[in-house]
């Protein structure tokens, strides 16, 4: 039996998987790792933890296969997208690299808009500027950072710096590069125009390959440490969405994908490069060459749920926590919750807003509250849906993937919010396992994407919206996209008082 390795750097975490030919998962390893969070509005991390954390991972997991290291014939990443990691010319990194999540950058924003145009920089990388994107990281470091700028001979992306400590190699690829508002997406090469205008050199932007494509084998040194066989091959890999999309199929026109993890997304296959949401969702190349995918984000998806956890039940399982919530009506009698916890990004891209609870009163209970935050995670991603919807997608099925394919409570709650069938497969660990079929495809194991797909993915159960239920939430939704309107005076005016 052969068997490849599907790496996924994710925000709090890495995650290891070892996946055979026919799509098992015969092992699995996670090793966390701390955000640093010195203010309000930043979030960076350590690349060293990234490197660290998943060396003792992979050393662990060979420590326990019992199998020939030589049949491990692949690996490939996919990783946390947007972020920023400097390099010097000596390859060594400059500072904490700035995450997705950070939101510091709203001025460097406005500049981008301001000199490249907002309908200019829509045509080219086919995104508005948002605080957690690249570009708007690079530009926050050449004017507050400017020693730490002159010394960069290149930038990467969190993955793409792993996948060079572990192999010596520098690029990036396509589904990565195409969140970091530099790319032409559907030129598929680093705008010469955007860096121009912004003072960026081209230099800077890394080699751009296939996601598919072999990059090489891993050093000496990683082989040592880990106990992998320094012929192990190694394959670029994709952005975390891009992987969590081929990890669960959605591979072909009308396929649409549900993601709950610390963020969450609803995302949905393009065949074109040319598709028009005037910046409403996001519109990234995929991990499928010379294809691409449409998204909306929710920022604080999982994160809401675990945030709620820590606060109010830091000593028990998100099993305690959420057994209660078959238990309470539809509504969590009365009680509304927004996750925007760190900001929003679909449909409203506002970095000050903040999350509400809507509707306490003294009978509510701990129960009460927690089906409040899975109901408002849900109605905030039926709002990317919704865009979807209005711009002539049919969507009657999704899958479901990641902490919220976990509890068949929450998937129904997803099948009556979405009105669609929800679609639970027998592994939620899609990015990780679309790193692994990324690898089982440059490996040839199988002439496609397509046909990696059939072999490694399999549904195993099914959730049709209630009609009453979808009735009651219809009702739910509209109060709930009030909440945003008439709240969001009052975060901005509450801004000044965070620290």
């Amino acid at each position: 039996m052969k068997y490849v390795l599907g790496i996924d750097l994710g925000t709090s975490a890495v995650k290891i998987l070892l996946v055979n030919q026919s799509g098992e998962v015969c092992q699995e390893v996670t090793r966390a790792y701390p955000l640093i969070q010195e203010r309000s509005g930043y979030s960076e991390q350590n690349p060293e933890e990234w490197v660290e954390k998943t060396i003792d991972g992979l050393s662990a997991l060979i420590s326990g296969f019992d199998g020939d290291i030589n049949d491990i014939e692949g690996i490939s990443f996919s990783g946390q997208m947007h972020g920023l990691v400097l390099l010097d010319k000596e390859n060594k990194y400059l500072r904490n690299a700035i995450l997705w999540n950070d939101t510091r950058t709203t001025k460097q924003c406005e500049f981008i808009n301001e000199v490249v145009g907002k309908n200019r920089l829509l045509e080219i990388t086919k995104n508005p500027a948002l605080e957690g994107f690249t570009l708007p990281k690079l530009l926050w470091v050449k004017e507050n950072e400017p020693g730490l700028f002159n010394q960069t001979a290149v930038f990467l992306l969190p993955k793409d710096y792993l996948r060079y400590r572990l192999t010596g190699r520098i690029h990036t690829e396509f589904s990565d590069a195409a969140g970091t508002l530099l790319l032409n997406v559907k030129d598929k090469q680093w705008s010469e125009e955007i860096c121009n205008k912004l003072g960026i050199s081209l230099e800077i932007c890394p080699p751009l390959v296939e996601s598919h494509d072999f990059i090489g084998t891993i050093t000496k040194e990683v082989s040592n440490q880990t106990g992998l066989s320094p012929e192990v091959k190694v394959f670029a890999g994709g952005a975390d969405n891009a992987c969590g999309a081929i990890g669960s199929g959605i591979l072909t026109e009308g396929n649409t994908l549900c993601s709950i993890g610390t963020s969450g997304v609803v995302l949905s296959y393009e065949e074109h490069g040319d598709q028009d949401f005037k910046g409403k969702v996001h519109y990234f190349n995929h991990g499928k060459e010379d294809a691409y995918y449409s998204m909306g984000v929710t920022l604080a998806a999982g994160f809401s749920l675990s945030w709620f956890k820590d606060t109010f039940a830091e000593n028990e399982s998100f099993q305690q926590l959420l057994e209660d919530v078959d238990q309470v009506s539809i509504g969590s009698n009365g009680l509304l919750f927004t996750p925007y916890l760190v900001g929003e990004r679909t449909p409203h891209a506002d970095f000050s807003i903040r999350g509400s609870f809507i509707g306490m009163d003294a009978s509510h209970k701990r129960c009460d509250f927690a089906r409040a935050v899975m109901e408002g995670i849900t109605f905030s991603l039926n709002e990317s849906i919704e865009i979807f919807r209005k711009n002539g997608k049919k969507i009657d099925s999704i899958i479901s993937i990641g902490g919220g394919a976990k509890n068949p409570v929450w998937l129904q709650m997803q099948a009556d919010i979405f009105n669609a069938t929800i679609i639970k497969l027998s592994s939620e660990q899609g990015p990780g396992m679309g790193a692994a079929m990324i690898a089982a495809y440059g490996c040839n194991w199988f002439d496609s994407l397509e046909n990696c797909a059939e072999e490694f993915i399999k549904p195993v159960n099914e959730y049709k919206p209630v009609l009453e239920n979808v009735k009651m939430y219809e009702k739910l939704y509209i109060i709930y996209k009030q909440v945003y309107l008439q709240t969001k005076e009052l975060n901005q005016q509450l801004f000044e008082f965070r620290k």
